[in-house]
């Protein structure tokens, strides 16, 4: 759980029209050449992602699990694996590594946005336990208890998915380690934001600096001249 804590934030939000999932991407030099790929938010199947936070090595480990279960799924039955039997799947894993002796959990915990004919759309949490919940929003990660604190205040029923992004980028600022958002906060390297939809089929959608930037205006969050 410390390894959460002290990782970056990451947040997820239901919205009427999609599930929205934020994160931060700690740089702890300015030496560190950023890789070009995503480091806090992954893609198991075209209508299931993830926000990690905690350890990316053990993170890495339960995404390739996930995802060879979720095309294991569709190669058998020819139809998307439910998100909910996917996360349980996930969550029996971690489980079972907290059971057997010279084995330890793993030191990541989850937040994941899917879709599927079910239950429409749905965000979930997991633990390095092993249990799991469903959410209207919920934030993991660095100073998650004021980013909860935001939710609780702000979060409303049938968000719009614009509303939803300024949220989520509002939450993910509060978390970090600053008093007030610059204008190096809308980098891709620095706030990764993700969204997932559905019109004809489920579409994952990742924002580009400049749209990040472009929320970050609209929310209010950085003044006109940074």
């Amino acid at each position: 759980m410390e390894a959460i804590n002290n990782a970056g934030a990451a947040v997820g939000i239901l919205t009427a029209e999609g599930v929205i999932l934020g994160a931060e991407r700690k740089q702890t030099s300015k030496l560190l050449e950023r890789s070009r790929l995503s480091e806090k938010i992954y893609l198991f199947d075209e209508h299931i992602a993830c926000a990690a936070a905690g350890l990316t090595s053990d993170a890495n480990i339960l995404i390739d699990y996930a995802r060879r279960a979720s095309q294991g799924h569709r190669y058998y039955y020819q139809q998307p694996m439910p998100v909910e039997q996917l996360v349980r799947q996930i969550c029996n894993a971690k489980q079972a590594y907290t059971q057997h002796g010279g084995l330890r959990p793993f030191g990541v915990g989850f937040l994941y946005a899917g879709w599927d004919e079910l239950l429409g759309f749905q965000l979930y949490s997991s633990d390095p336990s092993g249990n799991y919940g469903g959410w209207k929003a919920i934030a993991i990660g660095m100073n998650n208890q004021n980013a909860s604190n935001v939710l609780k205040e702000e979060y409303k029923e049938g968000l719009s998915l614009q509303e939803g992004l300024q949220l989520a980028l509002k939450v993910v600022c509060k978390s970090m380690d600053t008093t007030s958002p610059a204008a190096d906060k809308c980098k891709c390297h620095t706030v990764e934001l993700v969204t997932l939809t559905k019109a004809a089929a489920p579409k994952y959608t990742a924002l580009t600096e400049a749209q990040i930037a472009q929320v970050l205006k609209d929310a209010h969050l950085v003044q006109e001249g940074n």
